[in-house]
């Protein structure tokens, strides 16, 4: 199969069509508006939903209500466009509504910048909005790998009845990349008996809601939600490893970041110095029991977390590894990226100071 050569916000669109959204709802924001741009278009051209919404607010509400009708529904945006989405994510949580949210990245805090970072990582994989809720969040490094994981973004939604993140940066969405689009089996539509269709003559009068003011009542859907959460964990939990096996340290990234730690660790090897790739691809579930398995094989001296931010996901590193290897942490921060030198210089000062 011949290679086209996309935009990664463009192919993540066209990823999105392919995987049967039925509405997109949204509202521009940099580094991400070509993705309602392209949308704009080809949801048209679909004869499906495309609506620019007033607002960060109402896009997300608008969400919840196509979600709510059984439709495949999703939105995207970036840093403080999702920010504003908070509230309804923890709705679409509470009313366990499946649906999938790009966020792209941009420097923070506050509007900041629109360069390149990874520090929402705590807004997406910690409690989303407010409550226990949990979403799946998925990272890909680059637009292959985004194009492939739009799909399962929907799968994943439907199944587990859950809002899932692609959780990219800036870099992702602007750069271009030659990409497969892959043929996948044809899959059955979903059957979505609890949606609210309003076809009363058929027998659906579901009524959807995150509304549970019976405090026992609440508390026994919380502890579903919680058992759901321990099965997402053993079932959907991804990541790669590359030459960890041998590796004196092992260097833990996600998303286009991880490239950058890979070009650093091949570097190093040609230098005799072995340093290995672990990379999650689920931020939540976060890879622990595969990361700590990665990191405590003998020779092993020290993990490095490498992010753009200022030290996120090197808090789920540290809380897997529990003392068991030196956790080290390289960032930069604001919309600056870390440049392979620039990791190679850090393994080169941990594993000469000793402090591996």
């Amino acid at each position: 199969m011949s290679k086209e050569l996309w935009k990664g916000n463009e192919a993540i669109g066209e990823a999105a069509v392919r995987a049967g959204c039925d509405a997109y709802f949204g509202y521009p924001i940099t580094p991400q508006n070509e993705i309602p741009e392209y949308m704009s278009r080809r949801m048209q051209e679909e004869h499906r939903v495309f609506v620019q919404a007033e607002s960060e607010i109402a896009a997300i509400n608008m969400v919840y209500g196509a979600a709510a009708a059984g439709m495949r529904a999703m939105t995207s945006s970036s840093s403080p466009g999702i920010s504003l989405k908070q509230e309804g994510i923890s709705y679409l949580i509470g009313a366990e509504l499946p649906a999938v949210i790009v966020n792209m990245m941009r420097g923070g805090p506050g509007l900041g910048t629109i360069q390149p970072s990874q520090s929402d990582y705590f807004q997406a994989t910690r409690s989303p909005g407010h409550g226990d809720g949990r979403m799946i969040v998925l990272a890909p490094s680059g637009i292959q790998e985004a194009v492939d994981l739009m799909q399962d973004a929907f799968d994943l939604a439907d199944r587990w009845r859950t809002p899932v993140m692609m959780l990219a940066d800036g870099m992702i969405g602007q750069m271009m990349e030659p990409i497969e689009w892959k043929q996948r089996p044809a899959q059955p539509p979903v059957d979505k008996p609890w949606a609210a269709t309003g076809q009363a003559d058929r027998g659906h009068t579901n009524f959807v809601t995150s509304l549970r003011l019976d405090s026992v009542d609440n508390e026994a859907f919380n502890q579903a939600l919680q058992e759901k959460y321990s099965q997402i964990r053993e079932q959907e939990t991804r990541w790669e490893e590359i030459d960890c096996e041998g590796a004196e340290l092992i260097l833990v990234a996600f998303g286009t970041t991880a490239r950058i730690a890979l070009s650093a660790a091949r570097k190093l090897r040609q230098e005799g110095i072995k340093a290995g790739l672990f990379r999650p691809i689920t931020l939540w579930p976060f890879p622990s029991e595969a990361l700590l398995k990665a990191a405590t094989q003998p020779g092993v001296r020290a993990a490095l977390a490498v992010e753009m931010s200022a030290g996120q996901m090197v808090e789920d590193v540290r809380l897997t590894l529990c003392g068991a290897k030196p956790v080290h942490f390289f960032g930069r921060t604001g919309g600056m990226i870390p440049e392979p030198a620039q990791v190679a210089q850090e393994i080169r000062r941990i594993l000469k100071e000793g402090q591996a």
